[in-house]
């Protein structure tokens, strides 16, 4: 079969941040503020411009970013053998190393090239044969998206997704991940300067991402990442910022199983000097001293634990506990069902839909009225 005008293999120069669908808006936001080049939101989350050290950098510092991929290659496929061709031209030597086994993912959408499998199966033989083992079950991820017969090949120089900071050892029930905690703290204002409560903490997610944001903390501190074994994937040396808040992160929970957790993840997070927990009912929550600031709590909803009907007491006692005693405060609520976010009682205004576990989360906020 001829070749059809394919062009030639380039190299395009991005980095693309995979967003949680719904809060592309924060991670756009994110990577602004870490002054990265050439910030563009696209479907599906953030491009930036650069290479490895650039994708290094933003898998050290975004706390809102899934995972990054580097962009290596970009050509035109209309059929396997074309495939194949291009793939072989691919500078795979230049960033794979001989010793480190790679595995090789495929999507294909609109394209003359419609099977994922046969199309992995290419590209992975185009690998083996430069020389570098190919194995199913490898950190380095090759991924390869074809779509109107173009194929952009990157590689995934995360690993394990990026909510896994590394210092989260005991985690609760259906956890809020770090990545929408951090999301959904900007979404409502959040600077390091507030105070913050999560008065359903669970594992601590809320107030221990709140210290880090507040201490300067880069939230890859604590893990390894897939870019470390790639050729010139150095991790990137990050100096944090001398800063030491006041402990003004607050969390709460019944459960004295997850409020030990919580302690124990905030020591290992270097943490524990700003947070403080406590066990107690939700109908003993006071503020703390000092000015209002940001109530962020992830109730139960319904959808995974429990059941719905009894939740609605819950959260009626929880709106009523916010109007009787946080006057003046910011509350934010995070749950899938909306008639629940309503029983709260308050005037909460609902986010757009965040995809979250399979399910569509909104977060509900708004100032809390004195009653």
């Amino acid at each position: 079969m001829a070749d059809e005008a394919p062009g030639p293999v380039t190299a395009p120069g991005v980095v693309f941040l995979v967003g949680l669908p719904g809060l592309e808006d924060a991670l756009e936001a994110e990577a602004r503020a870490a002054g990265f080049a050439g910030v563009r939101r696209v479907p599906g989350g953030v491009e930036i411009d650069g290479g490895l050290p650039e994708a290094a950098r933003a898998n050290m510092v975004l706390r809102c970013a899934v995972r990054v991929l580097w962009r290596v290659a970009s050509f035109r496929a209309m059929h396997l053998a074309q495939l194949d061709k291009r793939a072989r031209k691919v500078a795979w030597r230049d960033w794979l190393s001989a010793e480190v086994p790679v595995k090789v993912e495929a999507v294909c959408r609109a394209s003359r090239i419609y099977h994922d499998k046969a199309a992995a199966q290419r590209i992975a033989k185009a690998i083996a044969d430069a020389g570098i083992r190919v194995a199913p079950e490898a950190e380095i991820v090759v991924k390869a998206r074809i779509e109107d017969d173009l194929c952009t090949v990157s590689l995934d120089t995360t690993g394990e997704a990026l909510h896994r900071r590394g210092h989260k050892q005991y985690v609760g029930k259906a956890p809020l991940r770090e990545t929408m905690a951090a999301g959904f703290l900007w979404r409502m204002g959040f600077d390091g300067s507030q105070v913050v409560v999560d008065p359903m903490c669970g594992s601590g997610t809320i107030p221990l991402e709140a210290a880090e944001i507040a201490a300067g903390l880069v939230p890859g501190r604590s893990r390894s990442f897939a870019f470390e074994a790639m050729i010139g994937g150095a991790r990137p040396e990050i100096v944090p910022p001398q800063r030491a808040p006041a402990p003004r992160f607050h969390g709460t929970d019944r459960d004295a199983g997850a409020i030990r957790g919580a302690g124990e993840n905030a020591v290992r997070a270097g943490v524990a000097d700003w947070c403080r927990f406590a066990c107690q009912p939700l109908s003993e929550l006071s503020p703390p001293e000092g000015p209002p600031g940001i109530v962020l709590v992830n109730p139960p909803y319904g959808a995974r634990i429990g059941s719905r009907k009894p939740l609605f007491a819950l959260y009626a006692t929880l709106g009523q506990v916010l109007a009787e005693r946080f006057a003046g405060w910011r509350a934010g609520v995070i749950t899938s069902d909306d008639g629940l976010a309503k029983a709260v009682g308050l005037p909460l205004a609902p986010s757009e839909p965040v995809a979250h576990g399979g399910l569509k989360v909104r977060l509900w906020q708004g100032l809390v009225a004195p009653r």
